[in-house]
């Protein structure tokens, strides 16, 4: 049922959305699926950095939600023939919640592709991290996904 509504979701973006933007500039929404899954959203600061964050739920320690938010840079290593694939990294945060409350620092590391002459992008990704509280204990998230981006 979630899948059949994300899918809906994304369709109705699609055919209804008057501005769009490329996928390199503006804000951008979507999915990821992974540990955590939930939504995925980013916002471009300059041609290079972005706000990448998520809302979204954890299957770690029995299960809670989970908010990220992360500062990336786009580095282009990877050349393509068309539309650009970057690898990024950066520092970032989260906030999880359940049995009990989770504070924690990450880094995610992935490659984006961004393709041409559409405003979608998807993205492969894996975070290494370090709870700070309550507890410190290292974990490691990963996930793929897609957004659509907004002018």
């Amino acid at each position: 049922m979630i899948k059949k509504n994300a899918f809906g979701l994304l369709i109705t973006l699609l055919l209804f959305s008057p501005q769009v933007k490329s996928q390199d500039s503006g804000f951008g929404i979507g999915m990821i699926l992974g540990d955590p899954t939930g939504i995925s959203l980013k916002g471009w600061i300059n041609d290079v950095n972005a706000i990448d964050a998520s809302v979204s739920w954890s299957f770690q320690h029995n299960g809670f939600f989970n908010i990220t938010a992360d500062y990336i840079w786009h580095f282009d290593l990877i050349p393509v023939t068309k539309g650009k694939f970057p690898l990024y990294v950066g520092p970032g945060a989260r906030i999880g919640i359940g049995n009990d409350f989770w504070l924690g620092a990450r880094v995610p590391v992935g490659l984006n592709y961004m393709f041409e002459g559409a405003p979608v992008d998807i993205f492969i990704e894996v975070v290494p991290g370090l709870n700070l509280f309550p507890s410190t204990d290292f974990f490691i998230n990963g996930g793929i996904g897609a957004r659509f981006f907004f002018e």
